[in-house]
């Protein structure tokens, strides 16, 4: 069995470390990790589940790929619950910003300057940026990928024990520094689309006579750093 990874899937795999021993929290199919064993990217996998219907799609599809030596299934709620079973990196994707924070505010061991984090929020990613900026985490890299017409973010995280007073604008987009590392086309159309749910979303408030103040900040914001990236660029 060849595991069928898709582009959202694709992007999280590159920032997993060669050698690594990865946790796949909220498994489900299973297809990330498969797919690195096939790779020779890690060298073993634990996958978790909160249910058991996923976690026994897991295991059969680890089965039909000949990997059911290299992987651990456990049944449990995040990853409270991983430890004591040399993880190195935890892949944390397929759910929503604020499930992924509260995984790992509860998940102590996460607090590891070793450990690496590889995090893909299908939505409110400002809250998850927001979080980790607060609670001694640095965003390393973030890439952008737009698969089946859905726009995604996912970030490479580190604990480094240095709280940041992020602006809000590094929450809802990353910081300049990453902003400029992860310039691409996909990142330009996931801009572009950020820019354009703005504008919606201030001829709304208008509309509605209510407050856009914070929604104007940032939509000037994020066109003055594409703007700047873009000009940055033309010069070199």
């Amino acid at each position: 069995m060849k595991a069928p990874i898709n582009k959202r899937l694709l992007v999280c795999s590159e920032f997993v470390r060669d050698g690594a021993v990865l946790a796949d929290v909220g498994t489900d199919h299973a297809y990330l990790p498969i797919y690195l064993l096939q790779k020779g990217k890690i060298c073993r996998a634990v996958l978790s589940d909160i249910n058991q219907g996923p976690l026994n799609k897991a295991r059969e599809n680890s089965e039909k790929a000949g990997f059911i030596d290299r992987v651990e299934l456990r049944l449990c709620n995040g990853a409270n619950e991983l430890l004591g079973l040399g993880i190195t990196d935890y892949a944390i994707c397929g759910m929503g910003g604020e499930l992924i924070a509260d995984i790992i505010e509860h998940a102590p061991q996460l607090k590891d300057k070793d450990i690496s984090l590889i995090l893909q929020p299908m939505s409110k990613p400002e809250v998850l940026r927001g979080y980790l900026f607060a609670n001694g985490f640095e965003i390393l890299k973030e890439r952008y990928v737009t698969d089946t017409g859905k726009h995604y973010v996912c970030i490479l995280a580190r604990y480094t024990e240095n709280n940041t007073q992020a602006e809000e604008i590094d929450t809802y987009f990353g910081t300049d520094a990453v902003f400029k590392e992860a310039f691409s086309e996909e990142q330009n159309v996931y801009m572009s689309e950020k820019l354009k749910s703005l504008e919606r979303t201030i001829d709304g408030k208008r509309k509605g006579e209510l407050d856009a103040c914070k929604e104007i900040a940032l939509y000037q914001a994020l066109k003055d750093r594409i703007d700047k990236n873009n000009t940055e660029r033309e010069l070199i």
